[in-house]
């Protein structure tokens, strides 16, 4: 089976001669997809609990753009959200940029990114503070950044989950939102394009958007649950996924690299064929800048508020008297490694580091 890390071994040398400023975070992930696992970061001598062998396993990279590193990461970032999670209805809201103006943050990403963080946070929370809709002058909520779509395009766009409310100007009371609506998007979307054009403005990147962008529909899209689980199982996956896994690359064949996908609205998987340099340039094109957070949390989810979740259920369970129990998750499993002849869970006896490990960007 041919995984991301033989293409990259097999073929960034000639990516990186073809292309020779790439930024450093570039570098980077490609060092690390390179030597994941490979012994360039040490081992571990570890101890089967069942047969007793001792195995050799080499350590992983741990980078956030890694396909290998990241799903216990994912697990783990699901249990935390769901030990936060509030009960009540919530609404995943989505919030793109037109496809012409995708192009142009490619560049400035951190600027881009953050002025998207901020427009979609301000303009939920300019809504959510009317009277008609909730009234409530501190919403809480994560965004979380996602920039690709099902055949690696370059697709920025941010989801936000957003409780079925917030709380009263004094914090001792919960205001409801009604069980299917939220804020209109209508009026969400418009607010949006207006608050990401100041936020581009004050980064001085105006004058680089053409002015036709800011005259176009910016289809903000929200989707109502009873409750958070699914979106948050849903969001897990962008949290720590890479851009496309192993389990998609069907082959590697005479430089042509053949994924598979899948089209909205369909489970019928697809193939895509892909010259192996320009699987590449799309695989990189969504590494985030160093430093670049992917989750953010506002207001009363901010990790500054001194509100902690448990006395948050005791207000939002006389408006949501229904189904405000929240649903007990399993902790994910001990992140060990599996003995090889028998399956069974090995114990680390003595870690070996390389001096390679310092060097190693986790994001």
């Amino acid at each position: 089976m041919t995984t991301i890390s033989d293409i990259f071994n097999a073929f960034a040398p000639e990516y990186l001669a073809r292309s020779p400023h790439l930024p450093t975070s570039h570098h980077k992930v490609i060092s690390a997809i390179q030597n994941c696992r490979s012994g360039h970061y040490g081992h571990s001598l570890s101890q089967c609990q069942s047969c007793g062998n001792h195995h050799r396993v080499h350590h992983a990279c741990g980078h956030r753009h890694c396909p290998q590193c990241q799903q216990h990461n994912t697990q783990q970032w699901l249990q935390h959200q769901r030990a936060k999670q509030l009960p009540g209805p919530h609404f995943l809201v989505t919030f793109p940029v037109p496809e012409t103006l995708r192009p142009l943050l490619r560049s400035p990403q951190r600027l881009a990114y953050q002025a998207m963080f901020t427009a979609s946070s301000q303009a939920l929370k300019r809504l959510a503070q009317a009277a008609r809709f909730i009234g409530t002058t501190l919403p809480g909520f994560p965004g979380i950044l996602h920039t690709w779509g099902r055949q690696l395009p370059d697709h920025p766009h941010l989801h936000s989950m957003v409780p079925g409310g917030g709380l009263a100007e004094d914090r001792t009371t919960w205001l409801p939102s009604r069980a299917n609506f939220s804020v209109p998007v209508q009026a969400l979307s418009p607010m949006y394009r207006a608050l990401f054009k100041e936020a581009m403005d004050q980064a001085g990147l105006l004058e680089q958007i053409d002015p036709l962008v800011w005259h176009t529909n910016w289809n903000v899209h929200s989707q109502a649950n009873p409750d958070g689980h699914p979106s948050f199982t849903y969001l897990a996956l962008y949290v720590f996924k890479v851009a496309i896994s192993n389990s998609r690359i069907v082959s590697l064949k005479d430089r042509t690299v053949t994924v598979t996908s899948r089209t909205p609205g369909s489970s019928r998987p697809r193939t895509t064929h892909l010259d192996v340099m320009a699987f590449l340039r799309r695989f990189l094109q969504h590494v985030l800048p160093a430093g670049c957070m992917q989750v953010r949390h506002c207001d009363f989810l901010h990790a500054s508020c001194a509100i902690p979740p448990a006395p948050l259920r005791l207000m939002i369970v006389p408006a949501h008297p229904i189904d405000c129990k929240p649903t007990q998750s399993v902790p994910p499993a001990p992140l060990a490694a599996l003995c090889p002849p028998c399956g069974a869970q090995m114990r680390v006896v003595m870690r070996l580091w390389t001096a390679h490990r310092a060097c190693v960007d986790t994001g």
